[in-house]
């Protein structure tokens, strides 16, 4: 199995950003009825005002091959499509468990 944890930090006032990462939350809670290989989809806003990234999500595929096959699903790549001129950064990390 691999873990598959990405997190981002996206621009624009507080509540700018919040609503994005709300829409984007939602999208991509919706992805693991989708992608048949998406095993699962955890996806967590920060409560933190001291830290500035905003959204973390973790998946769960089969295998590393899997992450690309997620990656480039549509649906996916719609829910992507929702941080456009929102995204000041992006972060992730891959391994097998």
């Amino acid at each position: 199995m691999v873990k598959h944890i990405v997190t981002f930090k996206l621009s624009g006032t507080p509540d700018e950003r919040r609503e994005v990462a709300r829409r984007f939350r939602d999208a991509l809670m919706a992805l693991p009825e989708q992608i048949e290989c998406l095993e699962s989809m955890e996806v967590g806003l920060n409560e933190n005002p001291s830290e500035s990234w905003d959204v973390v999500l973790t998946a769960v595929v089969p295998d590393m091959a899997s992450v690309d096959v997620y990656a480039r699903h549509p649906a996916h790549v719609a829910a992507a499509g929702l941080l456009a001129g929102h995204k000041e950064a992006r972060a992730c990390v891959d391994y097998e468990f």
